[in-house]
């Protein structure tokens, strides 16, 4: 049987119940966990509604995605835990704090110029559009 690096067997580790660095990117695991989970039961629902099941008597179109669901609510439990995936998630917390958000009136301030910039580029070829049709109406390229 495949051994892990830490000498654990495949097996074990997939119905291992301890948490790795329990206390250590906490918020980026929860997110993380609960966006996989949201997939899952999104695509198990999808997958009970589909020709698939529509056949299938009301315990197989209830119980099978009920079981994908299960199963892969363990998986991302699993997944956020696994030591690779959690040093990743862990560091992304970790450069997330490192970051100095705008503040309130920033954010307004630079949304007001993004905003007022796009209707000023977008009045300009509104403009370039107008000539261009112009012209090629008096030279008889286009027939308008």
């Amino acid at each position: 049987m495949a051994e892990a690096r830490n000498g654990r067997s495949l097996w074990s580790g997939l119905l291992a119940f301890d948490l790795y660095k329990r206390n250590q990117g906490r918020l980026a695991r929860q997110v993380t966990a609960i966006a996989v989970g949201v997939v899952i039961v999104i695509g198990a629902w999808t997958l009970s509604h589909s020709p698939l099941l529509l056949g299938a008597d009301r315990w197989a179109r209830i119980g099978i995605p009920l079981a994908i669901s299960l199963a892969g609510a363990w998986g991302a439990f699993r997944l956020v835990n696994w030591p690779r995936f959690a040093d990743f998630l862990i560091s992304v917390e970790a450069e997330m704090d490192k970051v100095s958000w705008a503040s309130k009136g920033d954010l307004k301030r630079a949304s007001i110029v993004v905003i007022a910039t796009m209707f000023v580029l977008g009045f300009i070829l509104f403009l370039y559009d107008a000539v261009w049709l112009w012209l090629f109406q008096k030279l008889g390229i286009l027939i308008g």
